[in-house]
């Protein structure tokens, strides 16, 4: 695959990851009700986490659309996989089975492990790994 192809695919996969874990983390961030509804009724975590999460996905997602900052960057990556992980384990541990609902989330971790994928391919290709 040719470097410019790589760049661009990187890109697109990575502003829709950005952009869905951004979208995601409104809701936290200003702790509206949803976020409440969903993250400490549902869920079962405390009120006071839900900020935290906010935060943490909108500066993942910030990290991970700059350039550079290579071992900043995997970290963003973890954390932002560990989220969407988290939240499938924790209705699945809850309800004990797989909501259908469960699998729109499940279709966000596409552009983030295409995202990724391009990422290290980008960086290989640039010598940089």
């Amino acid at each position: 695959m040719q470097p410019k192809t790589v760049n661009i695919l990187y890109w697109i996969f990575t502003i829709i990851f950005a952009a869905l874990m951004i979208f995601s983390s409104y809701g936290s961030i200003i702790v509206n009700q949803d976020a409440k509804t969903l993250i400490h009724d549902q869920l079962g975590y405390p009120v006071y986490f839900i900020p935290f999460t906010g935060w943490a996905k909108l500066i993942g997602s910030i990290i991970i659309l700059i350039p550079g900052l290579k071992t900043v960057k995997e970290w963003a990556y973890a954390g932002l996989f560990f989220d969407l992980i988290a939240v499938v384990y924790s209705s699945i541990a809850l309800s004990g089975t797989v909501d259908p609902m469960m699998a729109f989330l499940l279709i966000w971790f596409v552009p983030g492990i295409l995202s990724y994928y391009f990422w290290k391919k980008k960086m290989r290709l640039a010598g940089a790994i």
